[in-house]
């Protein structure tokens, strides 16, 4: 009877066994064990953030360094390639121990474990763990050692809310796990026995403890031959560092993984749900030293300056900005907003404000590269006179426009490099139509404007910037701007990989989008800006510079688009309502009137681009100019009208000399000086107003004097009131309606010398 129950015993225990072999299949992974985040880096390797709730990165075998396999081996299941999947006796033995109260023990191999790990779960009951031996089982005879091995070390958990090994090397010593000593490999696999108990910095009193079992794991690799005891003698604790808190998605960090995001998807690099997936080691473009620097240069210039409590306007300050190689288009450095957790829309990539007058670099490039020549048939350089009065209509164009320059202050006849340095806007405006519209933008677009910008339309007014580029986008056009005309497709990745996997990105192969000519010549006025006109402020920098500022209507936005021959950069304020998300003007913002291109903006632009091209000499623009734009023509010797007739190079003889900006709206619009500053221009005897050689239609000797040079000189007051009329003086630039302050002519503080329209200028 005893023999027959042990054979029925038997019978039974084999049936079981049978059948749990065949009704236990291998399930598929459990959810945890396969979500990943995409982890996203610097240039140089160092860690952005990570994006998924699950702190894992799986990494193939083969990236694992063999020692660091073998301390795992070591210290978990020494006999891993030589034993069978299960251990019945090693199962018997801790179930043993842990009945008569020797603790708990598991009993298991890796297999086991990593079937726990992937295919199951944590839970302590006996149904799992007899599938846990069946599938281990399974598994054992249908994979690979390596194969078991490469998904135990990619589903351990080693504290620090580290799972894997990859993610354990990031959290424990900030280094890729192929970078891994044998001593860190070693301190890697002791955690496993006890991860929290055992994290020295964590737990400092346990540091006996997680030693002892350190120096385990090493005598164990000695005894399988794995170490020798010469280098086992030399082997010191490697301290981990400091435990840091998790990289979430604050700060600009979520701008630039939702950034590169944007890219990888739009480009169709991956798709959003293939992306969603998890498990992507994404390394971006970005320079760390440079974020940093860009972050540091908008707080300290501007948004450490905001009082929203003592100024109600500051709470609409926004600011976005971002800085380009332009040789290889790669983005150095990003920045978004505040912080990605209170403000989510990325300012630097959205499409909803104004560029204003940074687009009339395009305008003039798109004239230089079309050999495009005014009403009169004259060739657009930059010494081409245009007249610049405020309100003055344009010619040729199939609907009425006649837009208003900043402060309404009138020029006269100005040439365009005056006007690009004092952006005025009814020059350009002009020029628009001379080149062309539809022309203009198809230069815009071959510069890396994209073509569906909203409000992008080919129309007068579209040379004041009425389109709504990103900050992204005007950025890649300037770096065409400043590569000589060669247009390199920006990037934000440099590389993707998965599982070992290297995912192709997409060619970006340079073009000349406009000839070296139309492009450096552009960059030469460009220059000017900064060295004489609305952008100064970008001197500070300390090397050589070519930008062009902007205010967009309203006032709602200001804009500094800038470069150095080996970086570009482009900052941007906005205004918007916090609570309601619309767009608002920047009026009184950090105490001041008004914000314009020229104040923060560029000043954030200088103090960026002094730290990050720290340690660099300066290095001069090499430009190729077109005909007639390398110097200015001679000095004006006698007053007389611009020609009928233009020369070869369809320039003026004698252009008027530059115009200084008005000193600031006095109520006699133009006082003793007849027309100031501008008070009878090139009909009028010269750009001062009629002065020492205002001529006979121009002008007495002291500029208008008498009658200030009649109907063609100053109108018949010199300026009064309305500053002069249409040939002659201001317009309204130096009268009482001049109300508008900043740097150049009207208002309390000097007229603006941006381009402020109300809504009206874009009307007609």
């Amino acid at each position: 009877m005893l023999l027959g129950g042990i054979l029925l015993l038997a019978l039974l225990l084999g049936g079981a066994l049978v059948a749990g072999y065949l009704l236990v299949d291998i399930p598929p992974a459990n959810a945890a064990a396969t979500a990943q985040s995409n982890v996203y880096l610097y240039s140089d390797g160092t860690l952005i953030a990570r994006d998924g709730e699950v702190n894992r990165v799986n990494v193939p075998l083969s990236q694992i360094p063999r020692t660091v396999q073998e301390a795992v081996l070591a210290a978990e299941d020494r006999d891993f390639y030589s034993e069978r999947a299960v251990d019945p006796k090693a199962m018997i033995r801790a179930a043993w121990n842990t009945a008569t109260g020797k603790g708990t023990q598991s009993g298991s191999t890796i297999t086991q474990q990593y079937v726990k790990n992937y295919y199951l779960g944590q839970e302590q009951t006996i149904k799992r763990k007899a599938k846990e031996f069946f599938i281990a089982i399974k598994l054992g005879r249908e994979k690979s050692k390596n194969y078991i091995l490469e998904g135990y070390l990619n589903t351990s958990y080693f504290g620090r809310n580290a799972y894997g090994i990859q993610a354990a090397a990031q959290a424990y010593y900030g280094k890729d796990v192929s970078a891994l000593t044998t001593a860190e490999g070693a301190y890697l696999a002791t955690l496993l026995n006890s991860p929290s108990a055992f994290d020295v910095v964590s737990h400092p009193r346990s540091r006996s403890r997680a030693l002892a079992r350190w120096n385990y794991v090493l005598d164990g690799m000695v005894k399988k031959d794995w170490l020798t005891p010469g280098a086992r003698a030399t082997t010191r604790f490697p301290e981990p560092g400091k435990v840091r808190a998790a990289a979430g998605l604050s700060g600009q960090r979520g701008y630039l993984v939702e950034a590169v995001k944007d890219y990888i998807t739009d480009r169709g690099i991956l798709d959003e749900k293939t992306l969603a997936e998890g498990g992507y080691r994404i390394t971006s473009t970005i320079d760390r030293r440079r974020q940093n620097a860009l972050v540091d240069a908008v707080d300290t210039r501007m948004a450490g300056r905001l009082d929203p409590a003592a100024r109600p306007a500051d709470r609409l300050v926004r600011a976005g900005a971002v800085s380009i190689d332009p040789a290889t288009g790669e983005v150095a450095a990003l920045y978004g907003g505040i912080d990605y957790t209170r403000q989510y829309v990325n300012n630097a990539t959205r499409r909803d404000y104004q560029a204003a007058s940074t687009f009339k670099p395009f305008v003039f490039a798109a004239a230089v590269e079309n050999g495009s020549r005014t009403q009169d048939g004259r060739r657009i350089t930059p010494y081409t006179v245009y007249n610049g009065d405020n309100r003055r209509p344009v010619v040729g164009a199939r609907v009425r426009f006649a837009p208003e320059n900043e402060g309404q202050v009138s020029y006269g006849n100005i040439t365009v490099n005056t006007a690009t340095d004092l952006s005025v806007n009814a020059v350009y405006a002009q020029m628009a139509v001379d080149v062309g519209p539809a022309t203009v933008k198809k230069t815009a677009v071959a510069l890396g404007i994209p073509e569906d910008t909203p409000n992008f339309v080919a129309s007068p007014a579209m040379a004041l910037g009425t389109l709504q580029a990103s900050v992204l986008d005007m950025a890649q056009a300037y770096a065409t701007l400043a590569d000589h005309g060669r247009r390199t497709p920006y990037t934000l990745v440099q590389k993707i990989t998965k599982g070992g996997d290297t995912v192709p990105l997409p060619e970006r192969t340079p073009v000349q989008a406009i000839s070296r000519e139309a492009a450096d010549t552009t960059t030469s006025m460009l220059v000017s800006v900064v060295d004489n006109g609305t952008g100064t402020a970008a001197l500070a920098a300390g090397h050589p510079a070519a930008g062009k500022t902007g205010t967009g209507e309203l006032d709602r936005s200001a804009w500094f688009a800038a470069y150095t021959p080996g970086l570009v950069t482009v900052i941007a304020m906005m205004g918007q309502d916090p609570d309601t998300g619309t767009l608002q003007s920047l009026y009184g913002a950090l105490g001041e009137p008004r914000i314009s291109g020229g104040g923060y903006p560029a000043r954030i632009w200088a103090a960026y681009t002094k730290a990050a091209l720290e340690g660099t000499d300066p290095v001069d623009f090499d430009l190729d100019l077109q005909p007639g734009a390398a110097q200015p023509p001679p000095p004006f010797t006698q007053s007389s009208p611009p020609p009928e007739n233009p020369d070869a190079d369809g320039l003026s003889p004698t252009p008027p000399q530059r115009p200084t900006p008005p000193s600031g709206g006095q109520d006699t619009g133009g006082q003793d000086g007849g027309g100031q500053s501008r008070g009878g221009e090139s009909q009028g005897g010269q750009t001062q107003g009629g002065a020492t050689q205002g001529g006979s239609q121009g002008g007495r000797t002291q500029g208008g004097q008498d009658n200030g040079g009649r109907s063609q000189g100053g109108g018949t007051n010199s300026g009064q009131e309305d500053g002069g009329r249409t040939q002659g003086g201001q317009s309204q630039g130096g009268a009482t309606q001049g109300t508008w302050g900043s740097t150049g002519g009207g208002g309390t503080n000097g007229g603006p010398t941006e381009d402020y329209r109300p809504p009206s200028a874009f009307l007609e």
